[in-house]
C-alpha cells in the first residue's frame, strides 16, 4: 500500500507548474492539501486528514528546492552560446517512399550556399523541414510531389548550447521551457541534438524569448553564487 508522502510526491511530480510554485513558496498549503486529499485517498486506499497531507508537503518541499538548485540551475548556469536566426519557414510533409530522395536533392542544392539554415526532423508519420525563407521556393519545387501537411512563415529560431552533463540531469528542458510557457510564448518546433537545442518561434516572440533565456541563465548564476 502506498504511503501518504509517496502519494503526495507522485501527484506533485505529475504537475510541474505546481511543483515550481511550491518551490517558490507561492501556494497555500492548507488549500492545496484539501484539493489533493481525494486523489491521495484513492492512492493510499483510506481516509486521511488535511494535516497529514500538509506534513508530507512540508517534508517534500525542501527536497524539491535542493534538486532544483543543485541540478537544474547548475546546468542552466553553464549554458553556452545563444544564437538567434530570423527569416525562417517551417514545412511538415507526410512520410513517403520518395522523401529521402527529395531530401537528398535539397541538400545537394544548398550545401554550398552561405548563411542558409536547413534542418530535417523525421518522425514516424511525417517529416519537418525548417529552412531559411530564401530557399522556400526551392523547397516547394523539390517537394512538389510530396503531401504538405502544414506550412508556417515569419519564424525565427533560438539555438542554445547546453553543457555536456545535461543528459544526466532530469528536467533540464522543463526548467527552460517553463520560463517561456510562463510568458505565454508559443513554440512552433523544437529541434535537438545531444548538447544543443533549437526552438522555432514566431517573429513577434523572438526578442522576448531571447531576453527570458538570458535572464534565466543570469538568475541561475546568481542563485548558485
Amino acid at each position: 500500500m502506498m504511503t501518504i508522502p509517496s502519494a503526495v510526491e507522485e501527484i506533485i511530480k505529475k504537475k510541474p507548474f505546481l511543483e515550481d510554485a511550491l518551490v517558490n513558496g507561492l501556494v497555500n498549503l492548507s488549500a492545496l492539501a484539501r484539493s489533493l486529499k481525494p486523489e491521495i485517498e484513492k492512492l493510499v486506499d483510506k481516509q486521511i486528514n488535511d494535516s497529514a497531507v500538509i506534513m508530507a508537503l512540508n517534508r517534500l518541499i525542501p527536497r524539491m528546492k535542493l534538486i532544483s538548485t543543485m541540478k537544474f540551475r547548475n546546468v542552466v548556469s553553464n549554458i553556452g552560446d545563444i544564437i538567434v536566426r530570423s527569416n525562417l519557414a517551417d514545412y511538415a510533409f507526410a512520410n513517403s517512399p520518395t522523401m529521402f530522395e527529395a531530401q537528398a536533392k535539397l541538400l545537394d542544392r544548398v550545401h554550398s550556399m552561405k548563411d542558409v539554415f536547413c534542418t530535417f526532423s523525421q518522425g514516424i508519420y511525417e517529416t519537418t523541414l525548417v529552412v531559411s525563407s530564401s530557399i522556400a521556393e526551392l523547397v516547394e519545387r523539390i517537394f512538389a510531389e510530396e503531401k504538405c501537411l502544414a506550412k508556417k512563415n515569419n519564424l525565427s529560431s533560438i539555438t542554445v548550447k547546453l553543457p555536456e552533463d545535461n543528459t544526466v540531469c532530469p528536467g533540464v528542458y522543463y526548467y527552460i521551457f517553463k520560463e517561456l510557457a510562463w510568458d505565454s510564448i508559443n513554440i512552433a518546433e523544437v529541434i535537438s541534438t545531444t548538447n544543443e537545442f533549437t526552438v522555432i518561434l514566431n517573429n513577434k516572440d523572438i526578442h522576448r524569448a531571447f531576453s527570458i533565456l538570458m535572464r534565466t541563465k543570469q538568475n541561475s548564476d546568481d542563485n548558485i553564487l
